[in-house]
């Protein structure tokens, strides 16, 4: 196939278009107009939550969500290890100390074991993130939350429309974030979401996004706030994707059930899961390779590209990192990091197009064991 395949690109249609334009044409493209109140409260109202505040991208959401809830030096917020780096980028901002704890060996999401054995007096918040579509046993970690008195921030950035127990992720701590990057399941372009249940909460992040100005004497300001506006414009566009959403997760657990099918008696490697109490979005179909197998991840993303297709290493482990390296080792982020890779997962993707990839990645592996 001469055709490259990318990892990942957005899906726009003529309601897109339609939306956007209008947007312009109404001569309200920062941060005000009429779709920025109706892609807010329509949001609200899919997640299953009272209220819904846009951002300029999901890292800011999760920043604002950290300091309007009063997160700040000398505080400790537990992550999970694998994840990608803005989790925990977000706490280093409000000068909080970012921990990061293991995974689970299914998931790939937060473990509640390795959770509940880093808690300390210093700990304030936990931020589950549903990785890859999956979400986080937000069951025990609300247990474990309760018992110590922490917040609970949901990084749902990847996890659109993902559902625990029948309830939207986003929807299940104190607050929720999402990211609306142009390789997520819906998109802005760039652009975030903080959504919650806590009046008092949202009005203050709301008040800190504006640069903190009084509601009552404009351009009166009593504290440092922030510029984490989404315009009028990228709400068009989101609000357009946002009544498509069915329509594209419908698509992307379509395109996983061609990966499963065609993955089914290809040895030593594992897909994504989908556990009973949970609703897995995909937004990466994903697959871990078994240490034997012979080939390794790098070497397979050196393969594939030769052939026109495109693919992702996980994500690295955050305490490997330079400015956040600690030399206590998380066994099962350090083992599936190095072994993960994301597959073009785009909601465009054609169901041959998904049997060459799998063709390939399979010729792949069978000529490397031939040849070594």
């Amino acid at each position: 196939m001469n055709k490259f395949i990318p990892i990942s690109e957005p899906s726009i249609t003529e309601k897109e278009i339609s939306y956007v334009t209008s947007a312009i044409k109404s001569g309200w493209v920062s941060s005000q107009g009429e779709y920025l109140k109706k892609f807010e409260n329509d949001f609200a109202k899919y997640v299953g939550v009272k209220y819904a505040l846009t951002t300029s991208n999901g890292t800011v959401a999760l920043h604002l969500a950290l300091v309007s809830l009063g997160i700040k030096k000398g505080d400790d917020v537990i992550v999970p290890d694998l994840t990608f780096i803005a989790t925990a980028n977000a706490v280093a901002y409000t000068g909080a100390k970012p921990v990061m704890v293991d995974i689970e060996k299914d998931t790939w999401c937060i473990s509640p074991t390795s959770l509940r054995n880093s808690i300390t007096s210093k700990t304030k918040a936990i931020i589950p993130v549903h990785l890859y579509g999956h979400p986080a046993n937000m069951d025990e970690i609300h247990n474990i939350a309760k018992e110590n008195n922490l917040y609970v921030i949901e990084d749902a950035a990847e996890a659109h429309g993902a559902s625990f127990m029948g309830n939207k992720v986003g929807g299940i701590g104190d607050c929720g974030i999402f990211s609306f990057f142009g390789n997520k399941i819906m998109t802005t372009g760039e652009g975030g979401m903080i959504t919650t249940n806590d009046e008092s909460f949202y009005e203050r992040a709301k008040y800190l996004r504006d640069h903190a100005m009084s509601k009552d004497k404009r351009y009166w300001h009593t504290e440092v706030g922030y510029n984490y506006r989404m315009t009028n414009i990228q709400a068009a566009l989101g609000l357009a994707q946002l009544e498509r959403i069915d329509e594209l997760l419908e698509k992307k657990r379509q395109i996983f059930a061609w990966y499963k099918e065609y993955f089914y008696e290809i040895k030593g490697i594992t897909l994504n899961i989908e556990k009973e109490w949970a609703k897995n979005v995909y937004w990466m179909v994903s697959i871990v390779l078994d240490n034997d197998l012979g080939i390794t991840r790098d070497e397979l993303i050196i393969a594939l590209k030769n052939n026109n297709i495109d693919s992702r290493p996980f994500f690295y482990p955050i305490s490997q990192m330079p400015m956040y390296y600690t030399e206590n080792i998380n066994p099962t982020t350090y083992s599936i990091s190095k072994r993960g890779l994301n597959l073009p997962s785009s909601v465009n993707l054609q169901k041959q197009e998904v049997e060459y990839i799998v063709s390939t990645l399979k010729d792949s592996i069978n000529s490397y064991k031939t040849k070594y």
